[in-house]
């Protein structure tokens, strides 16, 4: 899958396919379906397939700090979407200019001229373009003229309720994992790359694998018992903490996890972190003796929970 970052990447080898445009946030089976519907009609066209995404998404373009937690960080909704087959993601950088460009300049710029769409495959509440003015309808009528069609998403339902990602974000936040992964058609997962910490755990004698979220906001917080795939496609389970760490004056939102049985050079390595169970909630603890005697608690009643 090729990734493309900006309208001034598109080269004529990109121009004629099939696309369909979104957050894609968490790439759930909501997401999944409309990818199929873009899959379906590439291949009855022998084009390839686009999805073409935002960073940031709009909401945090907007909202900033008071936007809702992401369920995925870029590069992980860039993994997420290259399994699931498709030619072509194009990011577009969401600014000032592209919230300010008129709905048919969007049209005329990234439909036309810079993909050459054949067919759209977009949600009928779709709107786009300065102040929104762009909507289905709108999408409709140029495609007619202009020689794309234009198809609706189909509804993705899940205990007669649609499948979103704010349904996703929900059913994290109160760590109903089961619904969350009834939700996504997968366990909830957090990748990052393992940077050095500050070496507690091992000092604590639970070394700990740790992984920044810089700016991205998880929807979760807490202590969980984990399963954690490596760079080796090896999934070792663990448990984990995800949170300020307060204890220690935490400044920074970290993904900590401690991995049962396992020793080896974690550092630089793309970890991806699947939660199976909600523990207990992060909290402060008196002095850090108070704090290693619980992490022990709770390896007790993740290595319980995972039945290892």
């Amino acid at each position: 899958m090729e990734l493309i970052r900006g309208l001034h990447n598109l080269r004529d080898k990109h121009r004629v396919c099939v696309a369909t445009i979104g957050n894609f946030d968490g790439v759930h089976l909501g997401h999944v379906k409309v990818l199929e519907q873009v899959k379906a009609k590439g291949r009855e066209l022998g084009l390839p397939t686009v999805a073409i995404i935002f960073e940031p998404q709009p909401r945090e373009f907007f909202a900033g700090q008071d936007a809702p937690p992401r369920l995925t960080r870029f590069d992980e909704k860039v993994r997420l979407l290259r399994d699931q087959g498709l030619d072509r993601v194009l990011c577009l950088t969401f600014n000032d200019r592209l919230r300010s460009l008129p709905a048919a300049s969007f049209i005329e710029a990234l439909l036309l001229e810079g993909l050459a769409v054949r067919h759209f495959v977009v949600g009928d509440d779709f709107r786009f373009g300065c102040d929104r003015a762009g909507d289905y309808a709108m999408l409709r009528a140029v495609g007619a003229t202009q020689g794309f069609s234009v198809e609706h998403t189909t509804t993705c339902l899940v205990d007669g309720e649609r499948v979103s990602s704010t349904r996703v974000r929900q059913a994290l936040t109160v760590n109903d994992l089961d619904l969350a992964e009834r939700l996504l058609g997968r366990r909830y997962r957090i990748s990052g790359r393992v940077m050095l910490g500050q070496q507690l755990g091992r000092t604590l004698g639970v070394p700990t694998a740790n992984v920044r979220m810089h700016r991205f906001a998880a929807p979760l917080r807490g202590v969980y018992a984990v399963r954690a795939q490596l760079d080796d496609g090896r999934l070792i389970p663990g448990v984990a903490n995800i949170g300020m760490r307060p204890t220690v004056n935490g400044t920074q939102p970290v993904l900590e996890t401690h991995l049962f049985d396992f020793k080896g050079d974690l550092y630089g390595q793309l970890l991806s972190v699947e939660f199976a169970a909600f523990i207990r909630e992060e909290r402060k603890f008196d002095g850090l003796e108070q704090l290693k005697q619980q992490i022990f608690n709770d390896i007790d009643v993740a290595r319980a929970l995972l039945a290892c």
